[in-house]
């Protein structure tokens, strides 16, 4: 292995790299493959578990840290001319695989339809960067995949110099080819194998500076689209693993319920098409030979089930946990006045299109797993541990999954798959219905906010949040794969609620907690982790102090906006959504702002609450400054997916707990948001104030959520405060 570092001396302000150096290095392989690895300066690392200041940049905390020895990411070019990088962050959807060949086709010289991205299998050396969450996918592949494209270029330009006796500064690349300039051009397949014996590269191996950039940046659809529209796009359940058998699981009525006995296994052994029938600690395991046999000896099953841990447990009483455990607001002064709200948020499924499945063949001393996952090695350990063999002996597949939303962060349907394989001697295809994944799968924690403003006359004096939320599932987490373990992290969802929660507002002095409730329910990180309710009830707030004090509610932000990033975001929303124009009657708008993952964005929406028993959002409209925006196009379909989550969530979509059993079963009536309630205009603007890129896959929810609970308050004359409204 030949080593060469690659020392970070370029002024692009979107590199990513602070207090580390990428560092690129040639792998012996028979075509050129290029890998890299962060190399820490000896600096000190954010500190983050108990912090007091929140805006932590998550980002930079999971930056990878790795054994001196160990390739990271890697980039082949092979002989049939593809530039292949081994993706250690999974598609899920949202459009990752497009924006990180666009920055590795923009830096090789490549066209994007060179680039392939197969997804990396699981690798517990890659720690932090084979976690896909936090928003911090493009944060941290900027870097990284540019320096890896560069790098392969200069190798490649190198390769031809040598093999046309010429300058390699003569020389230059487009199209996935290098050119002489007498006009000759070669493949960058025809030099794979000669780069592959390039030690140090003649001509530089940085990334080009943005302003030479003509793909990165540029609205571009995604590499997978036909794919997509056509159905030939693989998802778990697509893969042809040999023998592999249908299978689906008769789970209890309640929450966490256990099975006593299996009343009739025998004779729904001998059903046709049924191979077994077995106990497995969620439930009870059909396997048959179709999915249509599994479901119809499923559904002929008889199981005495055991009462789940909350069985006595519904909504009002979970709301009254929430509400006693929520520490109390501080009582104001004889000359204060006081601006109060109360908050409930209902349990939110992540309802991805693709429920969870997992395919698995377990043998006597290995396993393979294949799964949508998004921490491959918590997979590989989670699996491992359950069947009792050592992590080296599983392999995980991540494979492209239909939506995640945070979900697929946890791999509970590979373990279940896993432990029947394992039971049965065969491989398996499991699948979890819609009921299923409703009324099984994890959830957004229930959670209760009390709110309080302190004025003196028309000053703010201080802005209080007193939070209680359902505990949020960290045992398995994006955490717990950091390889440097001087890092301190969350631990426990208060943790990560100090750490990510930040009021982009001069409110004083300002205090939050955040107290957690045990309750035995299945939680997890859902997209936009605490902001989506937490940040949506203090923009709610923000538009009530507003009302107080007689104030526009946007000329209020922008007074009140803590910098001057977020105060020409809220400019721009002004006069690109129009903000005080003439409606109907019954109609209003409301804005939201949210300041997150190295990003500000501000949302405007307009309600139609004629009915307001049937609100429609009609019109939405987004100004975003994250920074450089790698994929225009891809980031306006994200933001459009997180305005239909903050539409559901405010007006639709929740779980109702009723004697420890969730009551809703399918999109019938787990009411998320559809077509016929999308916004009928929406427009996204973006902005770019220098600062480096942002994260966008989260950010807009809880703006987007507190314009629609805004406007719906403006239209109806009310102040809600239980969300979902309908609920």
């Amino acid at each position: 292995m030949t080593e060469r570092a690659t020392a970070d001396k370029h002024t692009d302000t979107n590199a990513g790299t602070t207090r580390r150096r990428f560092v690129t290095f040639l792998i012996a392989a028979p075509t050129l493959t290029v890998a890299g690895r962060w190399l820490g300066e000896g600096t000190a690392r954010a500190q983050i578990a108990n912090v007091s200041t929140p805006e932590v940049d998550l980002a930079a905390a999971l930056q990878p840290e790795v054994d001196a020895v160990s390739p990271l990411m890697r980039l082949r070019v092979t002989e049939d001319n593809r530039v292949v990088f081994e993706a250690p962050r999974a598609e899920v959807g949202q459009g990752i695989s497009t924006a990180v060949a666009m920055l590795i086709a923009e830096d090789i010289d490549a066209r994007l339809v060179d680039v392939d991205m197969p997804h990396s299998n699981a690798r517990p050396e890659l720690g932090a960067a084979q976690l896909t969450g936090a928003s911090t996918t493009m944060r941290n592949m900027w870097g990284p995949a540019r320096r890896l494209a560069a790098d392969a270029r200069a190798r490649l330009v190198t390769a031809a110099a040598e093999r046309w006796g010429l300058n390699a500064d003569s020389l230059t690349t487009r199209d996935t080819h290098v050119f002489a300039p007498d006009g000759r051009s070669t493949s960058y397949g025809s030099l794979a194998v000669d780069a592959s014996k390039v030690a140090v590269p003649a001509v530089s191996p940085l990334p080009k500076p943005v302003s030479e950039h003509t793909l990165v940046g540029t609205p571009t659809p995604r590499i997978d689209g036909k794919e997509l529209i056509t159905g030939r796009a693989t998802y778990t359940l697509d893969v042809d693993v040999p023998g592999a058998l249908p299978t689906v699981v008769a789970r209890p009525p309640t929450i966490g319920g256990t099975v006593t006995a299996i009343d009739n296994a025998a004779q729904v052994r001998a059903m046709p098409g049924v191979v077994a029938v077995v106990e497995i600690p969620t439930g009870v395991a059909v396997v048959a030979t179709t999915f249509h046999h599994a479901q119809q000896a499923r559904a002929a099953l008889s199981v005495s089930w055991g009462p789940g841990p909350i069985a006595d447990l519904s909504d009002a009483d979970i709301r009254g946990r929430l509400q006693n455990a929520t520490d109390p607001l501080l009582a104001p002064s004889l000359l204060q006045s006081t601006v109060d709200g109360e908050f409930d948020f209902a349990f939110v499924n992540h309802g991805p299109v693709e429920t969870n499945c997992a395919i698995a063949d377990v043998r006597a001393d290995s396993a393979e797993v294949w799964v949508a996952s998004k921490i491959p090695p918590i997979a590989q350990t989670v699996v491992a541990t359950g069947i009792g063999l050592p992590q080296n002996a599983v392999t995980v597949h991540p494979i492209r999954g239909g939506g995640s939303f945070g979900r697929k962060l946890y791999p509970d349907a590979a373990l279940e798959a896993a432990r029947i394989s394992q039971r049965i001697g065969d491989p398996v295809k499991l699948l979890w219905t819609r009921d299923d994944d409703v009324k099984h799968g994890r959830m957004r924690p229930a959670s209760h906010h009390k709110m309080r403003f302190l004025l003196t006359g028309d000053i703010v004096d201080s802005f209080e949040n007193r939070s209680a939320a359902v505990q949020l599932d960290m045992d398995v987490t994006p955490f717990s794969v950091v390889i440097d373990t001087s890092i301190e992290l969350p631990t426990s969802g208060a943790s990560f609620y100090h750490a990510t929660q930040a009021t982009p507002y001069k409110f004083g002095t300002t205090t939050k907690t955040l107290n957690e409730v045990q309750l035995d329910v299945p939680t997890a990180f859902w997209r936009s982790v605490y902001s989506g309710h937490n940040r949506a009830a203090e923009e709610i707030m923000v538009d009530r102090l507003a009302s107080r004090l007689r104030k526009d509610p946007m000329r209020f932000r922008i007074d009140m906006a803590s910098n001057a990033d977020a105060v020409e975001v809220l400019r721009q929303l002004k006069s690109r959504g129009n903000w005080g124009r003439s409606l109907p009657s019954g109609w209003a708008q409301g804005v939201g702002f949210h300041t997150e993952y190295n990003a500000h964005i501000g949302c405007l929406a307009e309600i139609d609450a004629t009915n307001p028993d049937a609100p429609r959002v009609m019109r939405t409209v987004i100004v975003v400054d994250m920074g450089l925006v790698v994929n225009p196009a891809g980031a306006e379909a994200q933001f459009q997916g997180s305005v239909i989550d903050g539409i559901a969530t405010i007006l639709l979509a929740g779980n109702h707990i009723t004697n420890g059993a969730v009551v809703e079963s399918s999109y019938a009536d787990f009411t998320w948001a559809k077509q016929a309630s999308s916004p009928l205009e929406f427009e996204a603007h973006f902005l770019n104030t220098g600062r480096e890129t942002g994260g966008a896959g989260e950010l807009a929810v809880p703006a987007a959520a507190a314009a629609v609970a805004n406007a719906y308050a403006r239209a109806t004359g009310t102040f809600p405060s239980q969300f979902p409204i309908n609920f």
